[in-house]
């Protein structure tokens, strides 16, 4: 089947999403890339079921997704922050804990479409994502950096295009849409 068929076959799925900003300094009213996530998810029709702001702690990001991830409410988890080289960047090793299909390409291209509008300091982001398996099924993360030009970027270009036909793919043999 051709791949347009595919997206098309997926535009009915109305994807259920949780959303954790990890950031030492920011709060709820200054997490700008946090709610510019929220609002274009909304804007293209899907629930937001989960909303969170934590700490950049990897204990506090690891109780969170594995929470989710046994969630029947919740089927993509994009996060944003945490995705740089500091010390205290660990989002990365976290969610790549409890992947078992990474999707290499979303960095890949993340990155390259970064570059377009930054150049070279796009080598410094480690976004990712990848396949979870939670409560019977699979289910998407999305490691974001916490830059608000990035989460658009991520979101416009990759995030909002893919994300249904992920989960098509994902539940296509479980008989869920």
């Amino acid at each position: 089947m051709a791949y347009t068929q595919h997206q098309q076959q997926a535009g009915g799925i109305v994807p259920r999403c949780g959303i954790i900003t990890l950031s030492d300094t920011r709060t709820p009213e200054t997490d700008t890339s946090g709610q510019l996530i929220k609002q274009l998810l909304i804007d293209d029709n899907a629930v937001v079921d989960a909303y969170t702001l934590i700490r950049d702690e990897p204990t506090e990001l690891r109780a969170i997704l594995n929470d989710w991830l046994a969630s029947p409410r919740i089927d993509v988890i994009i996060t944003n922050g945490g995705t740089g080289i500091s010390g205290r960047d660990q989002t990365v090793e976290v969610i790549a804990s409890v992947i078992q299909t990474p999707l290499p390409g979303f960095g890949e291209l993340f990155r390259m479409l970064s570059y377009e509008q930054i150049g070279s300091g796009a080598l410094l982001s480690r976004a990712m994502a990848g396949i979870a398996r939670g409560g019977g099924r699979g289910k998407v993360i999305f490691a974001l950096p916490g830059s608000t030009k990035a989460v658009a970027l991520a979101m416009e270009k990759l995030i909002l295009r893919e994300y249904r036909h992920i989960l098509r793919e994902l539940n296509k043999d479980s008989g869920e849409p």
